[in-house]
């Protein structure tokens, strides 16, 4: 394992965490660095980390699709969960066209991993949340259109799918300039599944 893995995990592990440490650690870092330190947190570091960024710093859409990027550009983050298998995966965002760059009201988006052929893309949309300085990612809706590229869009309440992505809204929680951690709840219970996304420029 990484140093700079070794280092989040043990400052994730302190009594009481400190958000701001962690994220001054995590903006040090380059990509690949963290991409490797965050995937490199299981499940006990993560539901950690969610708790103890509530609140942290405000996380709004224009951190996940930043304002420079065009509309329709596709920013990929990656991603580790907290499943049996298949832990790698990413989490892709666009900005609508004609959306206001630095407050859209929605991003489009799909999960794009080894199983997608059997689950599906898991399209979604992503919104602000009402009242939480979060933001949700809502399976129960799907864009109407998406760039080149990307999957065929489907819903996510027939086959494969309805197990995987149906009737779930994620919430997530900003944890430094790139990273964003998430919690996972279907028909608005929470499942004790957690995820953790590292942004890439």
């Amino acid at each position: 394992m990484s140093r700079p893995a070794d280092e989040l995990l043990a400052r994730i592990a302190e009594t009481p965490v400190s958000p701001s440490a962690i994220a001054t650690l995590l903006d040090g870092l380059g990509h690949a660095e963290r991409v490797a330190a965050t995937r490199a947190l299981g499940r006990t570091a993560q539901a950690r980390l969610y708790r103890a960024v509530d609140g942290f710093l405000p996380l709004r859409l224009a951190d996940m699709v930043p304002p420079a990027r065009p509309d329709w550009s596709e920013v990929r983050h990656h991603g580790r969960n907290t499943l049996p298998a298949f832990t790698h995966f990413e989490k892709r965002f666009c900005r609508p066209r004609g959306a206001d760059p630095k407050r859209p009201e929605v991003l489009y988006g799909f999960n794009f991993q080894p199983l997608s052929p059997l689950t599906g893309p898991g399209y979604f949309l992503g919104v602000e949340a009402t009242g939480r300085p979060e933001v949700l990612v809502d399976y129960n809706r799907v864009p109407d259109d998406h760039p080149a590229g990307w999957p065929a869009i489907r819903r996510n309440e027939r086959g494969v799918s309805r197990f995987v992505y149906g009737f779930m809204i994620d919430t997530l929680r900003r944890v430094s300039e790139h990273v964003t951690i998430g919690s996972a709840a279907r028909k608005g219970r929470d499942i004790g599944s957690w995820f953790v996304l590292c942004r890439e420029d």
